[in-house]
């Protein structure tokens, strides 16, 4: 009988470095039961900070709940592409009055691998929400699925965006985020980055500037090896930091430090 594989155990970061899941979506019935271990076992790990992603009305409620629960949970607040029909006047209305709790505005954009709403709906939705932002005063976090083009053409169109903003789980290449890096964007790296194929993804991770990189999970999904097709959790943004960190060809610490000076100034919060 084999025995069974030992997953490699999470990177070791030394204190006082911290690092920052930027998207999690906590609300999310994955979490439901062990959510506050999940919190408590990222904060072990040395994910100090977890901001908590909205994409509907009543998961940008939660993200707030959840927020509010929590000194280290931050919210973002939006609509997700895949619901872009429901983005009306109620509902960007009622948006508006959850921000006032929230950090960031998003996740919007536009999927073209699902395409589960219109593609005219969802640019729509994108632009409302990308004008809503900018009334607000808070930085974008764009859903940008295989849509590289649309979203670099309404960005420029509806920009500059005094506040910044952040491509979530970029997945394109070097000159794709040299276009983002070039409207100010900040680019956050998945774990998608550790999978031995993601040789694309690698290549542009290993060249965007530090002062713009920001990392992520997008838990529950998309979890990095050695957790690959688990779920996933804000802890796990260690063994994305790691590679990271080395195809930056920097220290674990040194990249800490960068991502969470960066989430600092992005969305102008004290860590």
């Amino acid at each position: 009988m084999s025995k069974k594989k030992k997953r490699k155990p999470l990177p070791i970061l030394k204190p006082p470095y911290q690092i920052v899941d930027t998207h999690c979506h906590l609300d999310m019935d994955k979490y439901n039961d062990d959510l506050d271990n999940v919190i408590k076992r990222a904060k072990t790990a040395g994910v100090s900070t977890i901001i908590t992603i909205g994409i509907d009305v009543p998961s940008s409620k939660q993200a707030v709940a959840i927020s509010s629960r929590h000194d280290n949970v931050y919210a973002a607040v939006g609509i997700h592409p895949h619901y872009a029909p429901e983005c009306d006047d109620l509902a960007l209305n009622r948006l508006k009055e959850l921000a006032q709790h929230a950090i960031a505005y998003g996740e919007i954009g536009i999927d073209r691998y699902k395409d589960y709403a219109p593609v005219a709906a969802q640019k729509k939705a994108f632009t409302m929400q990308l004008q809503c932002a900018k009334e607000l005063g808070l930085p974008v976090i764009i859903h940008d699925r295989d849509a590289h083009d649309e979203i670099l053409t309404i960005l420029k169109e509806q920009g500059p965006f005094p506040a910044g903003g952040v491509i979530h789980c970029f997945s394109g290449d070097k000159k794709i985020a040299e276009n983002f890096l070039n409207l100010d964007f900040h680019l956050s790296i998945p774990g998608v980055v550790t999978f031995k194929k993601a040789t694309r993804l690698q290549e542009a991770a290993a060249t965007i500037p530090l002062n713009r990189l920001l990392l992520e999970t997008d838990g529950p999904f998309l979890a990095p090896e050695p957790y690959r097709g688990k779920r996933n959790e804000p802890a796990y943004t260690l063994y994305t930091a790691e590679k990271v960190a080395s195809l930056q060809k920097i220290s674990l610490e040194e990249l800490a430090q960068a991502t969470t000076t960066n989430v600092q100034n992005l969305f102008n919060i004290t860590l």
